[in-house]
């Protein structure tokens, strides 16, 4: 029996490599009265039998910065704790087989600079000097990150929790949380067969029991279980202790060195769920069966590319189970459903490069109440409810666990598990040719395909099979008028007698205006940084409409109702399923509805910026005239019953104007060209609007201030140190997606955030945050210099402007 605590500031659940990292982290800071529960041993999940790979680059700038500071945590924590880690910086090396991949790869490299890694392009002849045993021929080049490292999972996990302990953690074994205590809406504590621990937070580190945790108190966090596989030969002669890893892609395994012996694991594309009906109790440093028929194809690649194989013994097969989620990304935060219960779980593969990092970052959001830098690729908040299914996570687990080798194209779409959210439109959209891309569970039409042309994706670096078609929808907003199908929006009432001011108080632009009027604001964090990106309708003089993204429904809800007073009379109802919305844009948008309605749609009875209630068809339906292509047009927001209906009649009439049908990346385009921001792109918590060039949205007199005014007051007195700025390259063959390096008189000032084909002006655009480390990013500094856009690793000229390069003036919205 242990002498259990009745209380701790927070208790953690789980003793894996997270768990103690999380505990290490909070002790750092000094949060001490912290108890960590591990149901059997510490590491005895998964974190035991992983390959202790500790790569630095990651998709985004903010991970690469947490998988840079686990670097740097396992480069000092032997000396710190006293306890062998086994860490190595060794290097590693990607290799392609192939152009496409190698531009990924260069891509990567270019991506890694950005971010202050150290990364060499190489060619087959210098991956043979560091493989001296690979197979090169037939190799095309490679990236090489130096300072890559290796560790031992087991004695890394033990020198955090020997560093955790040392400050006063309680680390308890054999000892697990049968559940967790919720009590109006939050955790409150543990419970365990040897009593009651209460608690200010509880943090769910379970690892692959994290779904079924969760699941007991309402919370999502949806994660699957998968086996994986990798062997490990006899000892190989002439060996370098030193070799990096070798990553594969092509042939989706990589090459450790391990004590003398090769390593060699797979990622492959049709995984193998596992647990499909829970994690057995009893798991404990243990191992699934065999299965060499599943793996053979990608052991007989392993062998072309180290041919060593095919002579040398295996002395361990192993296959283990890992944790992976729907988007490859791992789970960290304070759940949307159960206040006061964070997550750190699902890491697919990556848990140890990725523990110091993300244990830091959650012990800081756990003590301040806030994440410390934007972790939108990795927030819980943007898991949707529907992800707990488990018929749903079993299947797209058979896809997820391979795509981290997978060719990552530009726009790829998911293909398991789909189909979970449809607009009922969809059918209709179906038989007009619509190719459909997935967001938070929708399925949205990206592009149409005109008659005679398959409705499927074609991937490339390059321009892909839906570019000519998607520019012609492009060219018809610009030109005539199109039609998208926006039913995806998350959309939310607030509604009662306090529902002005709760809602002047989170948005930043003043939102005490006349019934009917649209307001475009951002809500902003205590430090400016923004934290949702939308617009609001006065339908009523206690009653608003708010439209966000679709991705970030339940982060931007749960914003929402974390902010409203429990002593106001406002109430939070989320609508998006109530209704779908159809968007008519283009020059002739009002042609074409003033055909289907009495209601008057000039300037003058109908001006930007307003919203009415308007009969069309047989229904009665919200138009809102705003617009996010830069182009007249109204969004008609239509209860979901009678969405069909003026679809149809709009799609009627529409033969006398020419109505094109638009998708998703003809809006991407169009929004480029107006330089409209994307929350989680071009705008985040990390940005303020100052930075983002969103001051004229900010109601800097409101009388009763707003959340985030003192900070923007400051860096409005001090200056801004960065600024978003457009650029549009001179070589229209470079395509731009995201994270390529900006160079300024060679100087690299920042990345670009997001890109697409410009077809209106002919040119890639992209949109990117200028950076003056030394002093005030004005408009004399931004437009004063020379540019360039690193595109996998070739630098192109680009022209720079703060206005949008399309329409500067917005005559043609309020036209």
């Amino acid at each position: 029996m242990t002498d259990l605590p009745s209380t701790a500031r927070v208790v953690i659940i789980g003793g894996g490599i997270v768990g103690c990292s999380v505990a290490y982290h909070l002790a750092l800071r000094g949060c001490t009265d912290v108890v960590l529960l591990e149901r059997k041993q510490l590491t005895c999940g998964t974190t035991w039998h992983a390959a202790g790979l500790v790569g630095q680059l990651r998709a985004t700038h903010n991970l690469t910065r947490l998988a840079q500071y686990t670097t740097n945590l396992f480069s000092t924590l032997e000396a710190e704790t006293g306890q062998a880690t086994g860490f190595q910086q060794r290097g590693s090396v990607s290799v392609a087989t192939n152009d496409e991949r190698f531009e990924e790869l260069k891509r990567g490299a270019s991506m890694a600079r950005v971010f202050g890694l150290d990364v060499n392009v190489i060619g087959p002849s210098d991956i043979a000097a560091l493989f001296p045993f690979a197979h090169v021929d037939d190799l095309v080049g490679g990236v090489h990150l130096p300072n890559d490292g290796v560790t031992n999972p087991i004695d890394t996990t033990q020198a955090l929790a020997k560093g955790a302990r040392s400050r006063g953690v309680r680390i308890i074994e054999n000892l697990g949380a049968d559940s967790i205590i919720v009590e109006h809406g939050r955790a409150v504590g543990v419970i365990t067969t040897q009593g009651i621990i209460r608690a200010d937070a509880v943090v769910n580190c379970a690892g692959m029991w994290g779904r079924e945790l969760g699941d007991a108190v309402g919370a999502v966090v949806p994660l699957h279980a998968a086996e994986h596989f990798y062997i490990v030969t006899e000892h190989v002669e002439g060996l370098s202790p030193n070799m990096p890893v070798l990553r594969d892609p092509d042939g989706c395994g990589y090459f450790k060195e391990d004590a003398g012996k090769l390593l060699v694991g797979w990622f492959e594309p049709v995984a193998k769920p596992w647990g499909m009906r829970g994690i057995p109790e009893s798991f404990c440093f243990d191992s699934l069966p065999e299965d060499f028929e599943h793996i053979e194809p990608l052991v007989a690649a392993a062998a072309h590319r180290m041919p060593l194989l095919i002579h040398t013994g295996i002395r361990l097969f192993f296959n283990g189970p890992e944790a992976f989620t729907p988007d490859d990304r791992y789970l960290l935060g304070e759940s949307p459903e159960v206040h006061g219960l964070f997550t750190a779980a699902g890491f697919n593969s990556i848990g140890i490069q990725s523990s110091g990092g993300a244990g830091k970052v959650l012990a800081d959001w756990i003590i301040d109440g806030r994440p410390p830098m934007d972790l939108w690729d990795v927030d819980i908040r943007r898991c949707m409810p529907f992800q707990r299914n488990r018929a749903y996570l079993h299947d797209r687990t058979v896809e997820s666990l391979g795509l981290l080798y997978a060719m990552h194209w530009p726009f790829r779409q998911p293909e398991t598990a789909r189909g979970v959210r449809r607009s009922v439109l969809h059918d209709r959209l179906a038989d007009r040719g619509a190719c459909f891309g997935e967001a938070a569970g929708w399925e949205r039409a990206n592009w149409f395909a005109p008659p005679g042309v398959t409705a499927e994706y074609e991937y490339s670096y390059g321009r892909q099979n839906w570019f000519v078609h998607s520019a012609a929808e492009h060219q018809a907003v610009r030109t005539n008028v199109g039609l998208f199908d926006q039913s995806s929006f998350g959309k939310f009432l607030l509604q009662g007698p306090d529902a002005e001011h709760v809602l002047g108080q989170i948005c930043a632009n003043d939102v005490s205006v006349d019934v009917g009027k649209i307001v475009y604001t951002q809500w902003l964090n205590e430090s400016g940084g923004i934290e949702a990106d939308l617009t609001v309708t006065r339908e009523a003089p206690n009653r608003y409409l708010i439209v966000t993204a679709a991705a970030t429904q339940v982060r931007d809800f749960a914003w929402l109702n974390d902010h409203i007073p429990a002593s106001a009379r406002a109430t939070a109802t989320d609508v998006t399923s109530a209704m779908s919305v159809l968007s008519v844009m283009g020059p002739n948008s009002r042609r074409l509805l003033s055909h289907l309605t009495p209601c008057d749609l000039s300037n003058e009875a109908f001006p930007f910026g307003t919203s009415q209630i308007i009969d069309l068809g047989y229904a009665r339906v919200r138009a809102n005239r705003i617009t996010y292509v830069g182009e007249l047009g109204w969004e008609l927001y239509i209860p979901t019953e009678f969405a069909a209906g003026v679809f149809d009649v709009i799609a009627e009439a529409g033969h006398e104007v020419g109505l094109t049908y638009a998708g998703y990346h003809a809006l991407n385009s169009l929004r480029m060209e107006k330089g409209y921001r994307h929350w989680g792109h071009d705008i985040s918590t990390d940005e303020t609007p100052l930075e983002a060039g969103l001051g004229f949205v900010v109601g800097w007199t409101k009388p009763d201030g707003f959340i985030g005014r003192d900070a923007l007051l400051s860096q409005r007195e001090t200056g801004a140190h960065r600024r978003l700025a457009q650029f549009a390259l001179h070589d229209a063959d470079k395509l731009l997606y995201h994270n390529e390096p900006i160079w300024r008189d060679d100087a690299l000032v920042g990345h670009i955030t997001s890109g697409m084909f410009g077809h209106t002006l002919g040119r890639s655009l992209g949109m990117g945050y200028v950076e003056c480390v030394n002093g005030i990013t004005d408009a004399a500094f931004v437009l004063g210099g020379r540019y360039e856009v690193e595109v996998a690793g070739e630098r192109v000229p680009a022209d720079v402007s703060l206005a949008p390069f399309y329409d500067p003036k917005s005559l043609r919205v309020r036209g």
